[in-house]
């Protein structure tokens, strides 16, 4: 029997499913989490127009909570039976960095599909308990009767972005972190990702953005939106905290290349005006968008530059519906639409 091997394809190939983890934790959102469900709601909606909608709860009232805030948007169900509940409990709603990573394994010839078993430690033990979310993946590959792969190593899936091509996108802020992998260095980590992702080269940006408790994510910084293109959120204010990291991460990316030597295309996406709440600063931006089978959803802050990145982004995927979801309330909770949701692909 051959090594098996192992591809993560990107974001824009088709989809089987998007999963959620609906919210419950009050805690993630003091004093504001009232709004929240009815955000999630508007995801699944949105997204259940374009593929089938996977969504853990903890009961059946949660359950029932949810489906009222669909019937709401979907009053004559055309897309109820796209969206499926299932009992698996989690300690918060950030599905991207909890949820299930599906890969694409090769052995003997043979192709399956199945999910990843990265370590979730919740950002560096920052917040406590998170045994249910590092389950999830397990009791995911146990739903769907599909193989798991257990690496051992503490990844979450907002930390990276992948070109389906050999690169991927990550932040030195975040992997190198002592706090998820402490016995790993550089090298070892590249190796890891290059085994069990199937890339064959690591771009490393450095700082992450302002009010962003995961210790630097790229996905609220820069993305892959095909194989050679990525977008990058870039402040223009130079009197703005995010200024100098942005555009530091920006001349990094000027000097990357592909696998095949050449430029990556670059695009700037511009940030939205700060966004606080009770006086701390949100890590509110554009490139926590989610790309699904047909729509792209973005997320939008009440802000004039809304319009100006869903165009941006339109042009980046002018065969998908650009969508954008007002995240005012989500993002109290240091996170927008591309923390809360998980791709699964299509084999």
């Amino acid at each position: 029997m051959s090594e098996p091997t192992y591809f993560m394809p990107p974001e824009w190939a088709p989809h089987a499913s998007t999963w959620l983890s609906w919210p419950h934790k009050l805690e993630s959102w003091p004093g504001k989490f009232e709004p929240v469900p009815a955000v999630f709601a508007e995801l699944a909606y949105q997204l259940s127009r374009s593929e089938t909608v996977n969504i853990n709860v903890l009961d059946d009232a949660m359950e029932a909570q949810a489906r009222e805030l669909l019937k709401e948007r979907d009053p004559e169900g055309k897309y109820a039976e796209r969206i499926v509940f299932h009992r698996i409990p989690t300690n918060d709603a950030w599905c991207r960095d909890h949820g299930p990573n599906y890969v694409i394994r090769t052995q003997d010839g043979r192709r399956d599909k199945v999910i990843m078993n990265w370590e979730y430690n919740a950002w560096g033990g920052k917040y406590e308990p998170y045994d249910d979310d590092n389950a999830v993946p397990e009791r995911v590959a146990k739903a769907q009767g599909l193989p798991m792969v257990s690496t051992g190593m503490v990844l979450e899936g907002g930390a990276i972005d992948v070109n389906g091509a050999g690169l991927l996108l990550t932040t030195t802020a975040c992997l190198l972190n002592p706090n998820r992998n402490p016995s790993l260095g550089k090298a070892e980590i590249e190796a890891q990702l290059r085994r069990y992702l199937g890339i064959e080269k690591v771009l490393w940006l450095g700082d992450g953005i302002a009010g962003d408790d995961t210790d630097g994510h790229v996905d609220d910084m820069a993305r892959f939106v095909n194989e050679n293109t990525v977008v990058i959120a870039v402040e223009e204010d130079p009197e703005d905290e995010n200024y100098k990291p942005l555009r530091e991460n920006y001349e990094l990316l000027k000097t990357m290349t592909g696998l095949d030597g050449k430029p990556l295309n670059i695009v700037k996406l511009p940030m939205p005006e700060p966004v606080y709440y009770d006086g701390e600063r949100l890590p509110a931006s554009y490139a926590n968008f989610y790309i699904a089978n047909t729509v792209v959803l973005v997320p939008t802050y009440r802000c004039p530059r809304d319009q100006q990145a869903i165009d941006i982004l339109q042009q980046c995927f002018p065969k998908r519906e650009v969508v954008g979801i007002d995240c005012s309330d989500l993002i109290w909770g240091l996170g927008a639409i591309h923390c809360v949701t998980h791709e699964e692909p299509a084999m």
